[in-house]
């Protein structure tokens, strides 16, 4: 019961920051744009260089890797009864998951060029 009464809140709170950050700082963008004095045709074009074309196949390589780890950490803490396999493994293999994330649009962007 104890963890539960914890949890809730860190989870509330996370969203709640989250959704704040991405409000001000979308305000914070249109009212650059708006004090540059760009026209909507400039402020789409302006958006749409900065759609990353590869940013579900960066995401879909991270969460793969955070979900390896912790499979592989449950794994190898049911078996050890060691619970610093779980974090430990977690950090790691997202971390390998960015670098292999990072090295596959690199190749790709290099494709399409």
């Amino acid at each position: 019961m104890g963890s539960e009464v914890i949890v809730v809140p860190i989870i509330f709170l996370t969203i709640a920051a989250i959704s704040i950050s991405y409000f001000y700082l979308r305000y914070r963008e249109r009212s650059t744009i708006i004090e540059k004095g760009l026209t909507p045709e400039q402020m789409l074009a302006l958006y749409d260089k900065k759609r990353d074309p590869l940013l579900m196949l960066k995401i879909g390589v991270v969460v793969f890797f955070f979900g390896l780890g912790m499979g592989i950490g449950m794994l190898i803490e049911e078996y050890t009864g060691h619970e610093a396999w779980v974090p430990f493994l977690i950090f790691t293999l997202t971390g390998l998951g960015f670098i292999v994330a990072f090295y596959l649009s690199k190749r790709f962007e290099k494709s399409d060029m």
